[in-house]
């Protein structure tokens, strides 16, 4: 792997020297977008929208709608609002990380210490293993300031960046069910339902079974086999009361 940041960990006065490493991938195929016709790679072109010309890339600029027009920003305008550039993820404070909303969580990255700051790393290392505590703080990506949260995981201390506050959508215009009467036999078979479907939490359980489908049958076609589409067949329910279909529930247990 290819690091795509270099810097350094701030933990007190403390300043740990690390490597970060993409820690994620995409298990999606790459899919090409082709003319039935002759199969040949579809291309997008930057069409100015009155003139119906192509834009050379080169007089392409940014620009803001405000009110009746667009406001164009320049290079010095985004210097300006950039935050300024600084290689040291600041640890602000130290939480609990089961107190943060899955909500915020955006993508993680591995950490890799530079040989000089190996047994810092292994102190913050093991602190947040002991402590059971992650930490909060802030770093530049790409001119970009990104709030991030600091955690193990088998031994390799993973930053996972996070939303902002201001990038959650208020939850004022969906509609809640605050008026529903739930009997008590229907909550205890609803609980029952849950224990009886509860385990360990295991991720390698769950696998990409769509990719892994449409894998098998672009092979197939490149065989010249004809796909098979599988029917859906999903179960129904005898009857229209909820306590009956929870009881049906209780009786008819899948397991992956």
């Amino acid at each position: 792997m290819r690091s795509i940041w270099k810097g350094a960990i701030g933990f007190g006065l403390v300043n740990i020297p690390v490597k970060l490493y993409s820690g994620v991938q995409n298990s999606n195929l790459d899919l090409d977008m082709l003319d039935e016709r002759d199969h040949a790679k579809i291309k997008f072109q930057r069409i100015n929208e009155d003139s119906r010309k192509e834009v050379p890339y080169d007089k392409i600029v940014r620009g803001y709608f405000l009110k009746d027009r667009y406001v164009v920003l320049d290079e010095h305008d985004f210097a300006e609002a950039a935050p300024e550039k600084t290689k040291i993820i600041e640890l602000e404070n130290f939480v609990d990380i089961k107190e943060i909303n899955p909500i915020y969580y955006e993508t993680s990255y591995y950490t890799e210490p530079e040989k000089q700051g190996t047994k810092a790393y292994a102190l913050l290392l093991q602190a947040l293993i002991k402590s059971k505590k992650a930490g909060v703080g802030r770093f530049v990506l790409r001119s970009t300031e990104n709030l991030c949260v600091i955690h193990p995981m088998d031994n390799v201390i993973v930053i996972t960046k996070m939303r902002f506050q201001e990038e959650i959508r208020s939850l004022a215009e969906i509609k809640k069910v605050t008026d529903v009467t739930i009997t008590k036999k229907e909550m205890e078979v609803g609980l029952a339902l849950i224990d009886q479907y509860s385990s360990k939490f295991d991720i390698a359980a769950f696998k990409d079974e769509y990719t892994s489908e449409l894998l098998k049958i672009i092979k197939a076609k490149a065989k010249g086999k004809r796909a098979i589409v599988k029917k859906m067949k999903p179960q129904k329910a005898t009857s229209d009361n909820l306590y009956d279909q929870l009881m049906q529930s209780l009786g008819s247990k899948k397991r992956a």
